[in-house]
Order: C-alpha cells, then sequence, then structure tokens
C-alpha cells in the first residue's frame, strides 16, 4: 500500500530534479486522495517512509509546493494530535493578537492525558512551558480559569458520583452567579475546571432545581467576556462534546464569514473522535448538512480537502 502511494506522492518530491528539470506540479487531487484518507498514524508512517525512500521532509515539501488554506488542511493532517494543538496554541497567543476562541476550544474540550500530552510537545517546541505564555497573553478571571484547564487537573473516574457534593457545588455555582465577586468567581472556575464530567453531571441537575434556571442561562446572565465563553463552553463539553463542535462549526461558518482557521482545526481534530456525530447534531440542529454549508464558502482543492475529511452518508450531499 505505502508504495503505490508513495508513487503518487512522487511529483511533490524531487522526482524531477533526479532528472535534471524543475520538480513537477503538485498532483492535488492524490495528495487528497491519500492524506485525507488515511488514518494520523498511517500518515506519520508514509511520511517515514517518504524520508527514507526519497530523502526528503514530506511535511516541508507540503509547505512549500502548497499554498494557502489547502496548504494549512495538508500539512495539519500530518501532525499527530498533540503537536496540531500545540501549534494552533501557540499561533493563537503568538500571531496577530490573541485568539481567544481557539483557547477556549482546545482547553475546554480536552482530557487530561491530551492536555498533558500538548504539555509536553509545546515545551519541546517552544521552548516555553504553555502556562508561561497564557499567563503573558491572557489576564484577569479568563486566564486563571485557562491556567486551571492547562494543567490537567480534572478529577477522573467513571461510575460514582457523589451527590451532597454535588448539592454543596450547586448552592456555591447559584452563589457565585449572584454575589460575582472574586472569592466567588475562584470557586466557579474551580468546580467547573477541576470537577468530574460524571460529578458536574449532577451538580448541574441539582443546579437547576435549586435556582430554576439551565446553568448556562445562569452563567451568562451574570457575567459576560471571554470569562463567561470559557465557562460556558466547558458546560457544554460537559453536556456533550459533539454538540459543542457542532455549534462551534456553524458560528465559524455563520457568524465569523467562514473562519478558516477554526473550520479546519475542528475537522482535523476531530476527525478520527466524533466527526460522524458532529455532522449529525449539525445537521439536525442546524438543517444544512455541514457539507452543504462548506460548499457554499470554499473552493477548488481546498474545499475538496474538506469534502473528504467530511465523507460521510449520501444525506450530506
Amino acid at each position: 500500500m505505502c508504495k503505490v502511494e508513495l508513487q503518487k506522492l512522487l511529483p511533490i518530491d524531487v522526482k524531477g530534479w533526479q532528472q535534471g528539470s524543475v520538480a513537477e506540479e503538485c498532483n492535488k487531487d492524490d495528495l487528497i486522495e491519500i492524506l485525507t484518507q488515511r488514518s494520523n498514524a498511517q500518515r506519520l508512517i508514509i511520511a517515514q517512509i517518504y524520508n527514507d525512500s526519497y530523502g526528503q521532509d514530506l511535511v516541508t515539501e507540503l509547505k512549500e509546493k502548497l499554498s494557502d488554506h489547502f496548504k494549512e488542511v495538508m500539512v495539519g493532517l500530518m501532525y499527530p494530535p498533540a503537536f496540531f494543538d500545540a501549534h494552533e496554541l501557540r499561533h493563537a497567543m503568538k500571531g496577530a493578537g490573541t485568539d481567544e476562541n481557539c483557547l477556549i476550544e482546545i482547553l475546554a474540550s480536552r482530557t487530561n492525558s491530551e492536555i498533558y500530552a500538548i504539555n509536553e510537545v509545546y515545551m519541546m517546541q517552544f521552548g516555553a512551558p504553555l502556562q508561561e505564555d497564557i499567563d503573558s497573553e491572557t489576564s484577569g478571571h479568563f486566564r486563571d480559569a485557562l491556567m486551571i484547564l492547562a494543567q490537567g487537573a480534572r478529577e477522573e473516574g467513571y461510575g460514582y458520583e457523589d451527590q451532597e457534593m454535588a448539592a454543596q457545588d450547586a448552592t456555591v455555582l447559584w452563589e457565585a452567579c449572584q454575589d460575582k465577586t472574586g472569592e466567588h468567581k475562584d470557586m466557579l472556575q474551580d468546580i467547573l475546571c477541576k470537577r468530574s464530567y460524571q460529578q458536574l453531571w449532577q451538580a448541574f441537575e441539582q443546579f437547576q432545581l435549586v435556582s430554576g434556571q439551565d446553568i448556562v442561562q445562569a452563567i451568562s446572565n451574570c457575567y459576560d467576556g471571554r470569562f463567561q465563553e470559557l465557562l460556558v463552553a466547558v458546560v457544554l463539553c460537559v453536556r456533550d462534546k459533539a454538540s459543542y463542535f457542532a455549534y462551534k462549526l456553524y458560528t465559524a461558518i455563520y457568524d465569523f464569514g467562514f473562519h478558516n482557521r477554526t473550520v479546519i482545526r475542528i475537522l482535523i481534530s476531530r476527525s478520527e473522535l466524533d466527526l460522524m456525530t458532529i455532522k449529525r447534531t449539525y445537521k439536525e440542529r442546524y438543517g444544512n448538512s455541514l457539507s452543504q454549508d462548506i460548499r457554499q464558502y470554499a473552493s477548488g482543492h481546498y474545499e475538496a480537502a474538506l469534502m473528504a475529511i467530511c465523507t460521510g452518508d449520501a444525506e450530506d450531499y
């Protein structure tokens, strides 16, 4: 399999130079066919064999031969998940301005093990701890909550929930939505960023009983800005990550005029996890399929690459 695929990839390597002429133009259709339809582990193997066979780094070749958003997709597919997330976080903080939406999306949704891997790659790649950059590029309780999430300190465990603790947490959450002091904000973010998903489920049910409100509604009514957005993202991820990412895709497409980087990031990062569920939820909630909405805004090989990642049932088309 790899030998055949490498022959298809050969036009982007040194084939032309070996023949004493300018390297051939990339066959973008073959790139899409191969790289979008393989797992990340398979792509890493292909990249290693490519390097061993032709003495060229595949990622470097993709960066040099491709351009614009199509390049972002194809290069992004070649990164292991933690490497991809680490680079997205770095770009969010060290690019032009700070992309708080990216910080919220990644740090609110990743598991402890994923966070640990991101931290390791971030330090290795950029020579500084992730938390150090978060501390310098953000501020206030938004920064504090991000710092907790970046520690990967969420409690884990299945099959046991403490009902008494859930009732206590619900009371604290309600008080934090009423008083909004610094101390209450600290308690609010500690609960939402450290309790297990199972424990938070119970706390949210208790919150409804105590306050008569849904926790998302209460947070949105009591807080604003990035701190509010982060807390709401955590709640949405606790309840249903697929629904959260469907919502993020919809807002990226319609509220931000097709925010390319967000669409690319979500499709790549969720492609081997829950993208099929995200697509199904997207269509149920917003009417159009994700594929239909992508085709309205993307074109050419960029569109083809996104569509190939999204490949699903005929109802998508």
